[in-house]
């Protein structure tokens, strides 16, 4: 699906948004949550084929997560662009607390009613010293519809993270919390959505054509 356009369209902000390249712990399947995970040399490799995917489109600003997988996603795509990256905390990835830094095979082992509970997403579960997921939701919502509105009929890539995007993809096609995911969350991958200030629909999910076999899926289901 293509974004639309017409006489229409500059009433709507256009988002292109992506999530950071792979990082160690992406393969490790530990949870990064809000520590400071750099890319690996593969996300390296991604965030420049996504710099070269995107360098042609008339994008306005670059917003990133604070944190260094995302930052250095979004400097190759910013540099292409002749734009600066706008450091933005509110595009950080959920904050998992005390359950950050353990795999998810740990997690499971050593905290079996946390694991269950994150696992079947109840919304009002926060792990110790995180974020509840309907915390985080609405954190996720409230910064990208802020950033549309400081930007109305422009195009604007805002890089963050699965959890991220995992929000803005139920905000915009009106999926639960509960609901279990079955849309991909990509790394580096671009996604498209439309806000015209005060809520987001989607346009275009999903696309790693510019990545080959380099991306790599989010682990967030279930452990077998």
């Amino acid at each position: 699906m293509s974004l639309s356009s017409g006489p229409h369209s500059l009433a709507f902000t256009h988002l292109i948004v992506i999530r950071h390249g792979e990082t160690a712990w992406n393969r490790e399947r530990r949870l990064q949550g809000q520590l400071d995970i750099p890319l690996n040399e593969t996300g390296r490799a991604q965030a420049r084929a996504l710099a070269a995917a995107l360098a042609g489109e008339p994008i306005d600003a670059v917003y990133s997560s604070d944190l260094s997988r995302a930052m250095q996603t979004a400097t190759p795509l910013a540099e292409s662009l002749g734009l600066k990256v706008r450091p933005e905390p509110r595009l950080r990835e959920r904050s998992y607390g005390t359950l950050q830094g353990k795999t998810y095979a740990e997690v499971a082992e050593q905290l079996p009613e946390d694991f269950a509970r994150w696992q079947a997403r109840v919304p009002d579960y926060a792990p110790d010293q995180g974020e509840s997921l309907a915390g985080f939701h609405e954190r996720a919502v409230d910064i990208a519809l802020f950033l549309s509105r400081r930007h109305p009929g422009e195009r604007i890539a805002l890089v963050a993270h699965g959890g991220v995007l995992d929000c803005l993809y139920r905000e915009a096609t009106g999926m639960t919390l509960e609901a279990p995911r079955e849309h991909e969350l990509l790394n580096a991958s671009i996604n498209r959505l439309r806000s015209d200030s005060h809520r987001l629909t989607l346009a275009q999910w999903g696309d790693v054509t510019h990545l080959e076999s380099l991306a790599l899926d989010e682990v967030d289901r279930r452990v077998p």
